[in-house]
């Protein structure tokens, strides 16, 4: 019912993408603002790096269970709490005059943004048919492209180093993306499927007419038996679904793609005589390749089939890291950017659509919270290997790392793809159904006469 609902209205997804845009777009701005702002109260590049990993570390240990919380009941107060916890963590880490509280309010910011997202990507999955699902989440996806594609521009056009005024400047940053996060919570109304109980006439706004004794106890007995089977569906079993590992794998590798290759790229460039100017400007085409693919998600899927564009745009995507390593002009930087950034587009809506297909239908938000935690064990593994293979085989050596991790993806995505749904020409038997009567016919003789 939630679905044919999506199907006929969906400006609830205009919405969501929305208020998911304004949240990215805080959170972006505000991490490399607390960057600044660490390296302003006298951090080191080892305490720079430990402030970021708290924000990726510590939702590690809340994804599952904001998931169990999530499959049992609403999504949008989960939206509302993450919105705000991102406008705290962002405000008061504007305020914190030491490391240690610069650290805790980013892993507060972080945790904001796990629950914004597992709560989103639920309503995405219940609110989507099968067959809008690649739609819906590509559309969804569009509203972190475009905050990545902000937020970074305008942190720095806020922040400056200029006669030691980093401090403040990133203080203000941080403070003006705490006000972006809270525009968000302006863009949550009419985003959820109202909950209908069984038995309810579906009309807008109807409420029961009637409540017979035997109702209540109905609606316990199905919620204790939902209850039931959803603690039935562990962990264990989720990650043994065939499908949900490649999704959990895909996903992981293209936002290590995206997080390495925003950190090193600079270090290449200043290696190659490329400004941060042009650098920036490589960044952008990137986002902007991202958002383009996921406009024309759909044909695309069309004509090649989910598997072969999945698998293709990480085989691609591989090829097109291990090349960056090589000594290419800017002109060739560009275009190999642009169309990394269009392979890495496909990668997060496909691998959300992978996830729940293949996870049982009452553990799905369960599933993409195990999902985003593979996120977030790339986004601490990831940099830190970087680090490591960099200062060992040079700067180019990260994004050979990154070739190899999406060729591993594009190999699982081959041999562990789920189920797609049956095709619509696979069920035109019960429509002749009707034909045949529920009663039988009544005999001439008993039949009214009519005169």
């Amino acid at each position: 019912m939630a679905a044919r609902a999506g199907a006929g209205d969906r400006r609830w997804l205009l919405r969501l993408v929305i208020a998911f845009a304004f949240s990215q777009a805080a959170v972006s701005m505000a991490r490399p603002a607390v960057s600044y702002r660490a390296l302003a109260l006298g951090a080191d590049e080892r305490a720079v790096g430990v402030i970021a990993g708290v924000y990726a570390l510590l939702p590690l240990f809340a994804a599952v269970p904001l998931g169990r919380r999530t499959d049992r009941g609403r999504c949008v107060p989960l939206l509302a709490v993450g919105a705000v916890l991102i406008g705290v963590g962002c405000g008061l880490s504007g305020t914190a005059g030491s490391l240690a509280a610069l650290a805790a309010w980013s892993g507060v910011m972080g945790l904001g943004h796990l629950c914004f997202v597992i709560g989103a990507q639920s309503i995405v999955a219940r609110r989507s048919s099968p067959a809008e699902q690649d739609r819906n989440f590509g559309h969804f996806t569009i509203g972190a492209s475009l905050g990545q594609l902000v937020g970074p521009v305008a942190a720095g056009l806020l922040v400056s180093g200029h006669d030691g005024a980093m401090g403040r400047t990133s203080a203000l940053a941080l403070v003006v993306s705490a006000g972006v996060a809270a525009v968000s919570l302006t863009c949550l109304r009419r985003i959820e499927a109202p909950m209908i109980p069984v038995g309810t006439p579906a009309g807008p706004g109807k409420k029961p007419k009637r409540r017979g004794k035997t109702e209540p106890a109905k609606k316990s007995k199905s919620k204790s038996k939902s209850k039931s089977k959803s603690g039935k569906v562990s962990v264990w079993r989720i990650l043994r679904t065939r499908g949900v590992p490649s999704g959990i794998f895909v996903s992981l590798a293209v936002l290590s793609a995206t997080d390495i290759l925003t950190a090193y790229l600079p270090v290449v460039g200043e290696e190659r005589g490329i400004s941060p100017t042009v650098i920036g400007v490589l960044l952008s085409l990137r986002a902007a390749a991202a958002i383009a693919c996921r406009l024309v998600m759909t044909p695309m899927i069309q004509r090649m089939g989910r598997t072969v564009l999945l698998t293709g745009s990480c085989l691609l995507g591989g090829l097109l890291c291990a090349g960056i390593a090589l000594p290419v002009p800017v002109w060739g930087l560009a275009l190999m950017l642009v169309a990394l950034g269009f392979c890495l587009g496909v990668g997060q809506p496909l691998s959300m659509t992978t996830v729940v297909r293949a996870a049982p239908e009452e553990a799905r938000s369960t599933a993409l919270a195990l999902r985003l935690t593979g996120n977030r064990l790339g986004q601490v593994a990831a940099p830190a290997s970087a680090g490591l293979v960099a200062g060992v085989a040079g700067t180019g050596a990260p994004f050979m790392m990154l070739g190899v991790l999406l060729l591993g993806a594009a190999g699982l995505g081959v041999r562990s793809t789920p189920r797609d749904p049956a095709p619509a020409a696979a069920t035109p038997a019960p429509a002749k159904a009707p034909e045949t009567p529920d009663e039988p016919p009544v005999p001439v003789e008993g039949r009214p006469d009519r005169h």
